[in-house]
């Protein structure tokens, strides 16, 4: 079965791609009747060497996402994983002889097709009389013995295309150029990573890949690799990554050693998320600063994918400092990432975080009967959502992502570590604004911060007085922060169902002669009823309200939560004889 695409025509999907880019750069154009992408000030290159590259479509942003001042003068792009036509690539080179250059350089991978097509156009332009000169970059670290056709030209290219570029806007001569990049090309390597292929449009992925399996050192064209290895963690894949470029025993190994500078790509093949990208990221960070690597210079995000397949690709570059100078110079062209011009290694990552304020002088600890009491409510409360976690995730599957048991575990367990650490404080209102803090640190999500919302404002009534007035009005500030920053209403269908029709019977806690416990049944039982009723209830807020209301037959898992806290709280008061 082909896979889907978002394109007009798969024969056109190349010409359309590269006319969007255009459309939206105002410092390209097309050349005429040719898949060729040239930058809008031509006419200011006059003197100096024009600088062209290119290969298959799929690469995106390679290659003309890297046009622009201080990098390419132009791209030839052919049909997807196609090399581009000679005639194509023959005009490109006569635009920009005629816009008064004094040579180009060709910038090419080595793939059998685009070392044939571009050294042709080459030739003739050389019999028309115009200089030009061609670089072929294999900067593929997968194979262990050279293969006859060489290393491919890999995600490295796009640094050789940042050195050329510096180069020919300084001024630099033709031959010179070409000197220098053919030396920078072979201080570097790339080797890449996919957990599956990637499909031309209106084509079959070209390899398949079990689930435990990772595919290692494959091209950009969705060929296969050297090998296949088993599903790992991102630090074992990154480390193997590493240990396979660098070895001395790999004939096409980056000689990197400890004390060794280098300019690290991490490059997305076109279909990771931004999170693994980052982990990735990370752990190749840590693992080259672990043995003893400079890294100069981090280059992350997508520079030259494979479509959409679901892999990373790592470059290593050996530089000394007028080699960084080079990498750091300005350049217009839209894929080339701003880079801070600051060494990695060696910059302080973490800052302190601020000091918690100072609790009242007059705090004091809990002792005795109260002390037993306040954690033997807390410890209850914690055992009730841990015995609850896969009910409430089932309950939040039908109308969430399943993960409301497992948030209230989360709670639970940093409240059990938490009382482990020692006793809580006395105060009722600095007890609730430590369990506020601590369940927005690690409770997380939306219910994390409603929590500790509610928490937060219903210290504030406690601070003065904590007889059942004081505790009433603590009720109705939790409710009251929690509708104006979460938006939700009594009826939406949310944990504030429970609080509500809860603190609605905690009203009578104002009246002289209240009692505790008589109050505090008819308030659990209200907020169990209510947690009942939410199942009933078409959602107006949270993920549930983008769900249709006849797929909600269950209770709201939020609901029945605060409802089993509440009725904990009140049993192990109960208990006690409060």
């Amino acid at each position: 079965m082909n896979s889907k695409k978002l394109v007009n025509t798969v024969a056109g999907c190349a010409d359309d791609a590269l006319a969007g880019l255009v459309a939206c750069n105002p410092n390209l154009q097309l050349l005429q009747g040719h898949r060729v992408a040239l930058r809008s000030d031509l006419d200011s290159l006059k003197g100096r060497v024009a600088l062209l590259s290119g290969g298959g479509s799929g690469h995106e942003p390679a290659h003309a996402g890297f046009i622009g001042k201080g990098m390419l003068t132009g791209v030839i792009a052919g049909a997807v994983f196609t090399s581009p036509a000679v005639g194509s690539i023959l005009a490109a080179i006569r635009a920009v002889a005629q816009a008064g250059t004094v040579g180009t350089l060709l910038i090419v991978k080595n793939y059998t097709g685009d070392r044939l097509n571009f050294g042709l156009a080459r030739e003739q332009a050389q019999a028309e009389g115009i200089p030009v000169e061609m670089v072929v970059i294999g900067d593929d670290s997968a194979f262990t013995v050279l293969k006859k056709a060489g290393r491919r030209g890999l995600c490295g290219t796009v640094l050789i295309h940042k050195v050329a570029g510096a180069l020919a806007e300084a001024g630099v001569g033709l031959e010179e150029i070409t000197n220098r990049v053919s030396v920078v090309a072979k201080a570097m390597g790339t080797l890449g990573v996919s957990l599956s292929s990637c499909s031309v449009p209106g084509s079959r992925p070209t390899f398949e890949l079990s689930q435990d399996e990772v595919e290692l050192g494959l091209g950009i064209h969705g060929e296969a690799g050297v090998c296949r290895i088993k599903m790992a963690s991102a630090n074992e894949i990154v480390t193997l990554m590493l240990d396979h470029m660098t070895a001395s025993s790999n004939v096409s190994h980056v000689p990197v050693q400890s004390g060794s500078s280098v300019v690290l790509m991490v490059n997305n093949l076109g279909g990771l998320s931004f999170l693994e990208v980052g982990i990735i990221a990370d752990a190749a960070v840590r693992t080259l600063e672990g043995r003893g690597v400079k890294i100069a210079r981090a280059l992350v995000g997508t520079f030259m994918s494979a479509l959409e397949m679901p892999g990373i690709s790592l470059t290593l570059l050996l530089v000394d400092e007028p080699l960084l100078k080079l990498i750091d110079a300005e350049t217009t062209a839209s894929a080339w990432p701003n880079v801070a011009k600051v060494s990695v290694t060696g910059r302080k990552r973490t800052r302190a975080a601020p000091a918690e304020p100072l609790e009242a002088p007059n705090s004091t600890v809990a002792e005795g009967l109260a002390l037993k009491r306040v954690v033997l409510v807390m410890e209850r409360v914690c055992t009730t959502l841990l015995g609850l976690e896969e009910h409430l995730n089932a309950l939040d599957r039908a109308a969430g992502d399943g993960d409301c048991g497992t948030t209230h575990s989360r709670a639970a367990r940093a409240i059990q570590g938490w009382l482990k650490e020692g006793p809580p404080p006395a105060s009722p209102a600095q007890l609730l604004s430590r369990l506020s803090l601590l369940l927005l640190e690690k409770m997380g999500g939306s219910s994390g911060a409603l929590y500790g919302l509610f928490l937060t404002a219903a210290a504030q009534p406690l601070k003065a007085k904590t007889d059942l007035p004081a505790w009433s009005a603590a009720m109705d500030a939790g409710l009251e922060a929690m509708q104006k920053y979460g938006k939700a209403a009594p009826g939406d269908r949310t944990m504030l169902d429970s609080l509500w029709a809860a603190g609605q019977e905690l009203q009578a806690w104002k009246n002289p002669g209240a009692n505790l416990f008589q109050v505090l049944t008819k308030a659990v039982q209200s907020a169990e009823a209510a947690a009942q009723a939410t199942k009933n209830m078409e959602a107006g807020a949270g993920r549930a309200s983008y769900i249709s209301s006849a797929k909600l037959d269950q209770p709201d898992p939020g609901a029945v939560a605060v409802a089993a806290i509440l009725r904990t709280i009140l049993e192990v008061l109960q208990s006690q004889g409060v």
